[in-house]
């Protein structure tokens, strides 16, 4: 699983991979495959999908290992919908993440979760090899 390029935007939504950085922004393409095209610094925030991580009781946990726990329960516990109730998304990720810290984690954080899970998963960004991930 290679999250490394992969960034959410401030004020766009979706997705969006790094295609090349400058001193004052990044060249970034759509996760649709759309233009490439600039975002400045100065408008908007980057953050990137490997340095994301959801509050548990004792620590934080990476949302790589998230993803993984997704994509391994996917058949027999699949991802709620995003438009589901909000008792449905909090009943699944507690299934995915049983001791997330409640206080922390609304049900906002939890539909980006799926969200991203969902185009991440549809593109194929989470179907890599852990040794791929380390050439």
């Amino acid at each position: 699983m290679n999250l490394k390029d992969i960034l959410a935007i401030s004020g766009l939504p979706g997705l969006h991979k790094m295609m090349d950085s400058r001193g004052n922004g990044l060249l970034v393409q759509g996760m649709d495959g759309g233009k490439t095209k600039f975002y400045s610094m100065r408008k908007h925030q980057f953050t990137p999908m490997e340095t994301v991580a959801i509050y548990t009781m004792s620590d934080t946990i990476e949302l790589s290992e998230i993803f993984q726990r997704m994509l391994d329960q996917v058949v027999e516990n699949p991802p709620a919908g995003v438009k589901e109730s909000k008792e449905k998304i909090e009943d699944y990720f507690s299934s995915i993440v049983p001791d997330y810290d409640e206080d922390r984690v609304y049900v906002s954080d939890m539909k980006k979760v799926i969200k991203w899970f969902a185009i991440l998963n549809e593109k194929g960004y989470l179907t890599m090899e852990p040794e791929d991930e380390e050439e």
